[in-house]
């Protein structure tokens, strides 16, 4: 009897999350957890075999507290996805639009929709998270509450999507990243491998700018560099970067020496095949 894989992800199901497990992994079992650190634990404890997290939107920037996180999951980053966050109106069968005066969904969403939301003056209700206001709707059968969600959160609740794609910005997408308790070995033929890590530099002068230029020197490409503060302090800070290579690349091996010479404390997260269909 062949054992069904499993991913967890934060969120209901139907959550934008859920959308990205069935992208990514169509043939595993997407399994909902409460928070994010529940749906690490699921897969440090072995009860799913991958997690699946956000870290970055188009528009809000990167997503809170998952800096902080990654380090400290001691897990492996293994793969991305890229969700194209499409937002539909979700009312119960039969309700139309002169019926509607409530949207409800998670605050980022409806901030996503003002234009929508203005145009039919609707209220906008904020609620914990985006499927979680799908089910609600559901449940309340009151035909002048809407959600804003994924159509598969329409599809999963019984609800009829009444409008399609009503954010204000259309290329608006979110990044995920797949987390595993092995680090990945093996690599898809012609795609860039992507390596995240998390440094902190020493306290002189400079220090950041030297511990950069190996990476200038070595010929690397720094696809990404982000601060942010540790526990609260103005003078801890810590560092999160992402490069195209491998740390076994003769070129980022010399970088991440000269890396470490100025830095108290480096942590890989893991290294990955680049993905290359955005949405």
């Amino acid at each position: 009897m062949t054992t069904i894989r499993k991913i967890a992800f934060q969120g209901e199901l139907g959550a934008y999350s859920h959308q990205a497990c069935n992208q990514s992994k169509p043939d595993m079992e997407a399994v909902p957890c409460k928070t994010f650190e529940d749906a690490i634990e699921a897969v440090r404890s072995g009860k799913t075999h991958l997690a699946m997290l956000p870290v970055e939107n188009s528009t809000y920037g990167r997503v809170p507290d998952m800096h902080r996180l990654l380090p400290e999951s001691k897990l492996h980053i293994v793969g991305e996805e890229f969700v194209r966050v499409k937002i539909n109106l979700l009312v119960v069968p039969g309700a139309t639009l002169t019926n509607i005066n409530v949207a409800k969904s998670h605050t980022v969403l409806l901030g996503q929709c003002q234009k929508f939301l203005k145009k039919y003056n609707l209220e906008a209700v904020s609620w914990g998270d985006t499927a979680g206001a799908a089910m609600h709707v559901s449940q309340l059968k009151d035909p002048s509450v809407a959600a804003l969600g994924t159509k598969l959160a329409g599809k999963i609740y019984g609800l009829e999507t009444l409008k399609e794609e009503i954010e204000d910005n259309s290329h608006n997408a979110t990044r995920f990243v797949i987390m595993s308790r092995e680090p990945k070995k093996q690599f898809e033929q012609g795609k860039k491998i992507k390596t995240c890590f998390v440094f902190q530099v020493k306290n002189i002068p400079a220090a950041l700018y030297k511990a950069m230029g190996g990476f200038a020197t070595n010929g690397i490409n720094m696809v990404r560099l982000e601060s942010y503060m540790l526990d609260g302090s103005f003078t801890a800070t810590q560092f999160f970067v992402e490069i195209e290579g491998h740390p076994d690349d003769k070129n980022v091996k010399l970088a991440l020496e000269e890396l470490s010479y100025y830095s108290t404390y480096i942590k890989m997260l893991g290294s990955f095949s680049a993905n290359t269909e955005m949405p």
